[in-house]
């Protein structure tokens, strides 16, 4: 059993706050090593309907340590975020998920 934190919103939270479905919005910072990017990327697309159901941004740091990629989601229930939190809080070189 995982003995880690559950950090992602409650369902409550996120319906009293989104209209679902609709477009939900993720931001992973990470170390640029290792095909972060695409990490991050495969783990989001893999609780999407289609490929397009994503749309997102990259920026790197002024040294180019760390990424942030700022994901843009059509989604279509609470459920399917929480799924998204959590497939991205195990993506190896993950270091803030807001």
């Amino acid at each position: 059993m995982d003995s880690r934190p559950d950090h992602r919103p409650s369902v409550d939270l996120l319906e009293s706050t989104h209209l679902f479905p609709g477009t939900y919005t993720i931001k992973a910072i990470g170390r640029a090593e290792d095909d972060f990017e695409d990490r991050v990327v495969r783990a989001v697309t893999a609780h999407l309907a289609a490929p397009s159901d994503l749309e997102y941004t990259v920026r790197a740091t002024r040294g180019g340590r760390h990424v942030s990629i700022t994901l843009e989601l059509t989604v279509q229930n609470a459920e399917q975020v929480r799924s998204i939190y959590a497939e991205i809080q195990d993506v190896i070189g993950l270091t803030l998920l807001l």
